[in-house]
């Protein structure tokens, strides 16, 4: 479709009026995406199904761009059309991102009074995480309350669900086959001589998880910080997220450690039954 257009200030615009012209223009936006956006309102609050020619002159659109925008919301599933009658209609992925964004509003919310217990009784820091589509993203932290604390580097963690406890935790759970799309995602990335760095040991790794309820980090995404983390599930089983603590590896040993094991299992369970999970499905200490 050509260069994408932005709103940018006219040539002839001086620099002082360029700013001002910027500034009450607001950001630079891509047209295409505009466009594209655009067509899913119209979509939205259309009574039924919609034709091509029919969205395209709704949008100001010619056919030929109008149908390029199309097959690209299509083929991400932001829409669907109808073999028989060839009309447009919103997709199932737009159902399934706002379900994903009041899970992720939900969780935060449910988790967090566990997540302050956890911090309390560990004194470590303590997050939440969840996968959004192929990423890891953290949705909550508590720093510990400890004088020596490790610190975290959330934004490296979005190709990190290998090396890291709340990535593994919800791996653990997933068919193989999304196991397998989110490692060709982000590939096996190496964070330390630790790092899991092929599939094989990553899914040995996976199985002990399943077996003992719990997730270990060592030393894999950051030297000289241990992980514990843990999933949580909902009412039919699913992962929906992870909990985990962290620590310097200095105090990630004997009884404290297995005192920490112990109180992230809990933390799980407890957050999960908060979405229907029955207890006997989190494996217990």
């Amino acid at each position: 479709m050509g260069q994408e257009a932005h709103t940018d200030a006219p040539a002839s615009v001086r620099p002082a009026e360029a700013f001002a012209v910027s500034v009450a223009k607001g950001p630079r936006t891509v047209q295409s995406v505009a466009r594209a956006l655009e067509l899913l309102e119209i979509l939205g609050e259309a009574n039924g199904e919609m034709s091509l020619n029919e969205l395209a002159t709704k949008a100001g659109l010619n056919a030929s761009t109008c149908h390029h925008l199309l097959a690209t919301l299509a083929q991400r599933r932001f829409i669907g059309q109808t073999p028989r009658t060839r009309g447009y209609f919103l997709g199932p992925r737009l159902t399934e991102l706002s379900d994903s964004r009041l899970k992720q509003f939900n969780l935060l919310d449910e988790a967090m009074p566990e997540l302050r217990r956890l911090n309390e009784l560990t004194l470590e820091s303590v997050h939440l995480a969840v996968m959004q589509g192929l990423a890891l993203v953290t949705l909550g932290k508590l720093e510990s309350r400890l004088p020596i604390r490790v610190g975290s580097d959330d934004a490296g963690k979005s190709d990190a669900a290998h090396a890291t406890a709340t990535g593994k935790a919800i791996l653990a759970w997933l068919p193989e086959a999304e196991i397998a799309r989110v490692i060709a995602h982000g590939g096996l990335k190496r964070f330390t001589a630790k790092t899991i760095s092929t599939i094989s040991d990553l899914m040995e790794d996976l199985r002990l998880v399943r077996r003992n309820g719990y997730s270990m980090d060592n030393e894999e995404f950051q030297p000289g910080v241990i992980c514990v983390g843990a999933a949580i599930r909902d009412h039919a089983g699913a992962v929906i997220g992870s909990i985990s603590c962290s620590m310097p590896s200095m105090r990630a040993e004997g009884e404290h450690l297995e005192q920490v094991k112990a109180l992230v299992k809990q933390c799980a369970s407890a957050i999960s039954a908060r979405f229907g999970s029955p207890k006997e499905a989190i494996p217990q200490t």
